[in-house]
């Protein structure tokens, strides 16, 4: 892609199950996207480094670090961020209810993260060893809570009634 420095390319997306577009620079990041140009700020930055997994969505169902893909690499694609997660009518999804109750979070500072991380794998996390559980979640930083809680939010959610 060869683009002037400064320039600016257009980029659509799926977000959330609405098409939204941006003019971004080709080095912004989807994170910054997310945040500064589409307003969605429930996807935080940490680290920046892609370690400690705060930025979490998904793109195209798969959980990717925000912080680390391009904005113009997401161009076309469908992104899930923790905006999209709770049901139409504001009832929780069974993840942020099972958080809730499990007391999967204290700062809440990297929940979002961890709820879209988990997200994909939270059906089968019942039957999940610890140490597989674990290392599906490995990609998470938590500085509060211990994960006690959180692996215990992950494996009751498939339990709760799940989206209509």
């Amino acid at each position: 892609m060869d683009v002037e420095a400064g320039a600016r390319v257009s980029v659509a997306l799926t977000v959330n199950g609405q098409r939204r577009e941006a003019e971004v620079e080709p080095r912004w990041l989807l994170s910054d996207v997310l945040r500064h140009e589409l307003g969605l700020t429930g996807t935080h930055v940490g680290c920046e480094h892609g370690v400690c997994g705060c930025c979490t969505v998904l793109v195209d169902g798969r959980a990717v670090r925000s912080c680390l893909m391009l904005a113009v690499q997401a161009d076309g694609a469908d992104i899930r961020t923790i905006e999209g997660l709770a049901h139409q009518d504001g009832s929780l999804h069974p993840l942020q209810e099972a958080f809730r109750r499990h007391h999967g979070l204290q700062c809440g500072f990297c929940t979002p993260g961890f709820l879209m991380a988990a997200l994909p794998i939270y059906r089968q996390a019942a039957t999940m060893s610890d140490q597989e559980l674990r290392k599906a979640l490995s990609g998470q930083l938590c500085r509060c809570t211990g994960y006690a809680g959180i692996l215990a939010a992950v494996r009751a959610a498939a339990a709760i009634e799940d989206e209509p």
